[in-house]
């Protein structure tokens, strides 16, 4: 079995969020796989820190669902999705996120609309990782959730972003499987879904939203056919 990469060194200015992002790539890279319970001295020690961040970190993985907390038992790594729990998932998005687009089409502000166009543009694609590492590829990861959050919160409607950032659904299909040798088919809907919400069309936004969400499932699947 490969060994983990070593944990880096932490920057003192940006502790807490070192600390936080550090652990979530542990726990996305599987170096902190499913089910393994979180030393919380071990870590701080590891890292060169007080154990005061990294119970600060805990607590935000515990909100993003990737660590469950157990009285007297401390934290544990999440199990990954059931192939029925992923279904779920994608059930619930399709529901929110089309309505989403629907009245980002019918709602969102030119300044919001010319946004949700700039995060589809072809440039503002990152480059293409060179390698299997989640750190390789955290910037699709952080470009495709800003631009579903960016369509949700142009929607405006706070409950039903919040219902969609609730379900923390880029962290967990990412750490179950990403399809990145699809990432330019995923670029095209994305472009798709942001055209109609320009020029204000409701009925091709929810469509293409609803299309991609679709198809995004259908790529997906794929993870509950690999090792893990």
């Amino acid at each position: 079995m490969a060994q983990p990469a070593p944990i880096p060194r932490l920057r003192r200015s940006t502790l807490g969020d070192d600390v936080y992002e550090t652990m979530t790539a542990l726990i996305m890279e599987h170096t902190l796989a499913p089910g393994d319970r979180v030393n919380i001295d071990s870590l701080a020690r590891q890292l060169e820190v007080s154990a005061t961040p990294v119970r600060e970190a805990l607590a935000r993985l515990e909100s993003d669902g990737l660590v469950r907390k157990r009285a007297l038992a401390g934290y544990t790594v999440s199990p990954l999705l059931t192939r029925q729990e992923f279904m779920d998932m994608f059930d619930m998005r399709i529901l929110l996120e089309s309505a989403a687009a629907r009245w980002a089409a019918q709602r969102a502000t030119a300044d919001a609309r010319d946004g949700i166009v700039a995060d589809a543009a072809p440039e503002a694609a990152p480059a293409a990782p060179d390698s299997d590492a989640w750190r390789a590829h955290a910037a699709f990861t952080t470009l495709d959730a800003a631009f579903h959050d960016r369509i949700a919160q142009a929607a405006g409607n706070t409950l039903l972003r919040d219902g969609i950032v609730r379900l923390h659904a880029h962290l967990h299909i990412h750490r179950l499987f990403f399809p990145y040798a699809q990432a330019g088919t995923t670029a095209d809907e994305h472009r798709r879904i942001a055209a109609a919400i320009a020029a204000g069309d409701a009925d091709g936004a929810e469509t293409a939203m609803r299309d991609h969400l679709t198809l995004a499932r259908e790529r997906h699947l794929g993870g509950f056919a690999r090792p893990h």
